[in-house]
């Protein structure tokens, strides 16, 4: 049951993705030649009046097949004949639908829930240590110079600030609003939470409650969408800079046995597991690497300054080299969540 709430999630996310090039494409007067859900083998297709639509085997991702996107066409219709800003539409709307797609979950998220948490502290929990800086009705507006939008953003940034161990505490800087006012504190001390492992930090505060009602619940949802896009960027860069490590990356595999663990607890949990995994999708795809939808976008950027194309066969080559290391990187970290599961 677990392993099919994944492979539903997958599909979903892909779908929305897909759906995003698709409906941008057909909106800028694009020829799309195929509609695919999937990769490799195909189990099912159709042939629509222009558009053939097919269901692959490998569940690990899809495509939209458009005129004129990787060789040069006369259509009227190709793509590479449309105005370089539609064609940025069409490369951009995919990873843009997999961002509202994990918008419009949390609002679903929020409007469930019992309670939505705000970033005003309420109250401290017993042998508390941060209380002696802290006091109840802060606002938090920054962690150690990190913006907080969301309670989520206090609970990341304790857990993954560099910071050094200082006589059994950790120490970290926060901007509150008290009382109208805005005040530094660069003393916040937390201990570590000794029922889980070691490293782990003590978040010893409570937060009020935020009222529900649609604004609230809306402007919350937005505000979440834009912690967790964050927080998936910046977790990127920790892996470009080394904070994190290969044993660090899942691929599929790894993706579906966490879904799987999450499946078992209740539907919010399997939601928060779908909001991550789209929003991580959107961002993923804009970052500006090969055969990504970023890589494709920084070529049109390029285009657009000098105003002329980059051949073709040039950019398919990138594309191609980007693709085969994607590939590649995929078999090396699926093999890792394999061994893993032994």
């Amino acid at each position: 049951m677990e392993f099919v709430i994944a492979i539903l999630i997958f599909c979903l996310i892909i779908i929305i993705h897909e759906m995003g090039h698709f409906f941008a494409a057909k909106a800028c007067g694009v020829r799309v030649n195929e509609f695919s859900i999937g990769m490799g083998p195909t189990l099912f297709k159709i042939q629509g009046k222009e558009t053939k639509y097919s269901l692959r085997l490998f569940p690990i991702g899809g495509y939209v097949s458009m005129e004129g996107e990787d060789d040069a066409s006369d259509d009227p219709r190709a793509f590479n004949r449309k105005p370089v800003w539609q064609r940025m539409i069409v490369i951009l709307a995919g990873a843009f639908m997999n961002i509202v797609l994990g918008f419009v979950v949390l609002i679903i998220i929020f409007s469930t829930s019992k309670g939505v948490a705000s970033t005003t502290i309420g109250g401290f929990f017993e042998n508390a240590t941060s209380n002696q800086t802290l006091q109840a009705g802060d606002k938090v507006l920054k962690v150690n110079g990190t913006r907080i939008f969301t309670y989520s953003d206090i609970n990341y940034k304790l857990q993954n600030s560099r910071v050094e161990k200082v006589d059994g505490k950790y120490t970290f800087e926060f901007l509150v609003e008290r009382n109208g006012e805005k005040v530094l504190l660069d003393n916040v001390q937390f201990s570590e939470n000794v029922d889980v492992d070691e490293g782990v930090i003590y978040r010893d505060f409570q937060v009020y409650a935020i009222e529900k009602n649609p604004l609230s619940i809306v402007s919350t949802a937005f505000l979440n969408t834009i912690s967790v896009s964050r927080m998936i960027f910046m977790t990127f860069v920790d892996l470009v800079t080394g904070v994190y490590g290969f044993n660090d990356i899942s691929g599929p595999v790894g993706v579906v046995k966490t879904v799987g663990e999450v499946a078992r607890n209740n539907l919010p949990d399997v939601l928060s597991m779908l909001v991550f995994i789209t929003i991580n999708v959107g961002i993923f795809n804009l970052l500006p690497l090969p055969a990504l939808d970023g890589g494709r976008f920084v070529f049109l950027l390029i285009e657009l300054i000098r105003r002329k194309p980059i051949k073709p066969e040039h950019e398919g080559i990138v594309h191609f080299v980007g693709l085969v290391f994607l590939f590649g990187l995929m078999i090396v970290v699926t093999f890792k969540d394999i061994l893993s599961l032994f």
